[in-house]
């Protein structure tokens, strides 16, 4: 059994972490470029530009690549795994934000016409989901922070 610290020896670990961490931290500055108002609320946030779990679970798949081959049943697995919460997140989070602003929309017309009171109406929220370019761009960073850790690391 090893030290709980070797946690933090560990390429793949801290490659995830960081892919993580990172994609989170740029959603920032990304949404203050979009709206002209900083919106700390991204920092713990889902949805958005880029993808913390694309950029996550490609960090790590990328890192266990590196670590065990690209051949290993591990590396087969987080590949797998990845593409899974990639296309959930592009699939089915996305039509449930794009849900998610549709009943909000009904339910403001109702309560504009009065037929329930404004204190009872709480909206969902609408952004849960990516866009592929989000999605893209949060594997492209995974990637991209996997191989430098891995550098640096090893």
């Amino acid at each position: 059994m090893g030290n709980p610290l070797d946690f933090f020896k560990s390429p793949i670990a801290i490659s995830a972490m960081l892919g993580w961490i990172i994609a989170q931290l740029i959603k920032v500055p990304v949404g203050f470029m979009r709206t002209k108002r900083w919106d700390w609320a991204l920092l713990i946030n889902a949805g958005g530009m880029p993808s913390s779990h694309s950029a996550l679970m490609s960090a790590v798949t990328t890192a266990i690549g590196l670590a065990l081959g690209w051949d290993s049943p591990l590396f087969i697995l987080a590949i797998s795994s990845t593409g899974i919460v990639v296309y959930d997140a592009t699939g089915v989070r996305r039509q449930a934000g794009f849900h998610a602003e549709r009943i909000n929309h009904i339910l403001r017309n109702v309560v504009s016409e009065h037929k329930i009171d404004d204190a009872e109406m709480k909206e969902l929220r609408e952004i849960i989901g990516h866009s592929p370019a989000e999605a893209v761009v949060g594997m492209l960073l995974g990637i991209g922070i996997a191989i430098v850790v891995w550098l640096l690391m090893t």
